[in-house]
């Protein structure tokens, strides 16, 4: 058994370290991670960056970090469109047809596009031919014009067919990045009108200044998962910087390389322009426009590669400064968290020490003084009780409406522990002046018996007999809460003395005269109860309201029944002598009743 005892702890132990090691090891699962290059794939052109600075957007809980997702979202929003207008330049001027994979493909593009050009127009000469035809033939060429309507209808989805069939195998990238230019441009759209209806910002979901250790916990928790999204949304606006860099490096490159080119290119442009070699061709006239745009488009996007860099470092550097920001709010949180934990500590050490100091007054306490040793409990008790109340406080903080829970708490608490809280302040009832004390011969609710026990709830009886019985134990203990202090009553036959009035029955026959033998007892019964009569009323007098009227002579009371006169003898006595003063009267009353010593009183006769 003791070697389970000591083997529990250790177990225990090793069940925490092992819970806190596999959660600190899962808390990377939480955190948001950067995209793969492969994500990228599905989309033509990068859209990621507006969509990761309107999400921190709402991390924002400072006028200085929502300075900093605003620069975040209007950078951002610039180099998509940037890419965009990038990524349609550089697919414009690809040339599908000259693709073998892409070639026949392209070539039923051309020929459903021709085939609908042709419908169209002559759809525009059927319905010229309508406005200027006389009544009989608008019949007929209402006709033809279903007809075309379902010609163009056929065309047109042949048209859509070969867009898609070159869009899916790639050979159609302009109409693609179009497409999902178009689908950004509605959720720019959709975005404006819900902000438009709910201009006001959400609270934020975490109160950075909060009192509590709960609150301060939840916060120091939260800004670590954002400092994780900044840190993500930094290292994905540095992975898009270096694609960029790459790109614009390749690019630089060919443009170099078509250097001497592009110099043919612009003199030969210029003596077409000049006629310096006879009137131009016009395919010559076309290769060189064609050439120079092409120049021209690669010069353009070498400036927008160095803007779209610029962004993405800019972006960088917004979001390491608002990456310091949140570390500042995180020290910050912890400096409260270390606070509230100090509180909690001093609450520890405080309690502790009052303990102790109870401990202390009450160790030389004689363990036979219970009332006190109950005090202590009680006292250590409540030391335990604020304790715990005041670190609830530190931990969950105060409830916003703390006068009504109180009042509803305090209310609830009284019905539901009414016995209880009634029983408490019983007890100090009891240990009041007029109170019981511990061997004390009480009747509580009909239970006569000896107090063995005064708790802070309850009082426990070794119950005896009646007290005209022996009042011997019966063995059984009784206990009853304390709210009969308050509630109901009780009978303590124990004062200072313990005096108490006992009671004898002798019955006298028929044929014998009653009154003499009452005289005989009541001498007798005076002269055995003297000193203990003088030594009750002696303290009665003491007592505060005695009543002179009270006294401590025996009494004897006649009754007639059938076998002749019953005597009801009274007397006071006390209650450690009870028995032995029964005793000896019944001894007496028995020699009396036998002739030994009883008194002759004179006949009816003698006294007429």
């Amino acid at each position: 058994m003791k070697f389970l005892k000591w083997g529990i702890a250790p177990v225990l132990l090793a069940l925490v370290l092992g819970t806190g090691f596999a959660y600190f090891a899962t808390r990377e699962t939480s955190r948001p991670r950067a995209r793969s290059t492969s994500a990228a794939e599905t989309h033509l052109v990068d859209e990621r960056p507006l969509p990761t600075a309107r999400t921190l957007a709402d991390l924002a809980v400072t006028p200085e970090e929502l300075r900093f997702a605003q620069e975040a979202e209007r950078i951002a929003d610039r180099e998509v469109d940037l890419a965009f207008a990038d990524a349609l330049r550089q697919a414009a001027e690809l040339r599908p047809a000259e693709d073998p994979q892409h070639r026949d493909l392209y070539l039923k593009l051309q020929q459903s596009q021709a085939a609908l050009a042709d419908v169209l127009s002559r759809g525009e000469i059927l319905k010229a031919r309508m406005a200027s035809a006389k009544p009989g033939e608008k019949g007929r060429l209402q006709d033809q014009k279903d007809l075309l309507d379902a010609e163009q209808a056929l065309d047109e989805d042949e048209v859509e067919d070969a867009q898609q069939e070159l869009i899916r195998t790639g050979g159609d990238q302009e109409t693609a990045i179009q497409r999902q230019r178009d689908q950004h441009e509605a959720g720019e759209h959709a975005l404006e009108q819900r902000q438009g209806q709910n201009p006001a910002s959400a609270a934020p979901a975490v109160d950075l200044t909060s009192s509590n250790l709960a609150g301060q916990i939840h916060a120091w928790t939260w800004l670590g998962g954002k400092s994780a999204r900044i840190e993500s949304a930094q290292s994905e606006a540095l992975d898009i910087a270096n694609g960029l860099a790459v790109e614009h490096q390749a690019l630089q490159g060919r443009v170099h390389d078509q250097k001497s080119q592009r110099e043919e290119t612009k003199q030969r442009a210029a003596q077409l322009h000049s006629g310096a070699s006879g009137a131009p061709s016009r395919e010559d006239t076309a290769t060189a426009l064609s050439s120079l745009k092409h120049f021209s488009g690669d010069q353009k996007l070498l400036a927008d590669f160095r803007k779209r860099i610029q962004d993405q470092q800019e972006m960088q550097q917004i979001y390491g400064s608002w990456l310091d920001v949140t570390k500042v709010q995180r020290r910050t949180v912890m400096h409260f968290m270390l606070r509230s934990i100090l509180w909690i500590l001093l609450v520890v050490v405080l309690v502790y020490c009052g303990t102790l100091i109870v401990d202390k007054l009450y160790r030389s306490t004689d363990p036979e003084k219970k009332q006190l040793l109950t005090l202590r409990g009680v006292i250590r008790f409540s030391l335990h009780g604020v304790g715990v109340l005041l670190i609830a406080l530190v931990i969950l903080g105060l409830p916003s409406q703390m006068p009504t829970i109180l009042g509803l708490a305090g209310a609830g608490l009284t019905v539901a522990l009414k016995d209880f809280i009634v029983g408490f302040f019983g007890w100090f009832v009891l240990m009041g002046r007029n109170g019981i004390r511990v061997g004390d011969w009480v009747e509580i609710n009909g239970v006569v018996g000896e107090v063995i026990e005064i708790g802070l709830l309850r009082t426990v009886l070794l119950e005896t007999g009646n007290w005209t019985d022996t009042g011997h134990p019966t063995g059984r203990k009784v206990a009853f809460v304390n709210s009969f202090a308050i509630e109901g009553h009780f009978f303590n036959f124990s004062t200072a003395g313990q005096w108490l009035w006992d009671e004898l029955q002798v019955v006298v026959g028929q044929n014998e005269n009653p009154y003499p033998l009452v005289e005989s007892i009541q001498k007798l019964v005076e002269q055995e109860t003297r000193s203990s009569a003088g030594q009750a009323e002696q303290e009665w007098q003491k007592s505060p309201g005695y009543r002179k009227s009270l006294t401590t002579t025996p009494a004897i009371h006649l009754r007639p029944t059938g076998s002749g006169v019953e005597m009801q003898i009274r007397y006071i006595t006390s209650a450690s002598e009870r028995y032995v003063t029964r005793a000896n009267l019944y001894e007496k009353i028995v020699a009396l009743l036998r002739g030994e010593a009883a008194p002759q009183g004179p006949t009816p006769a003698q006294r007429g």
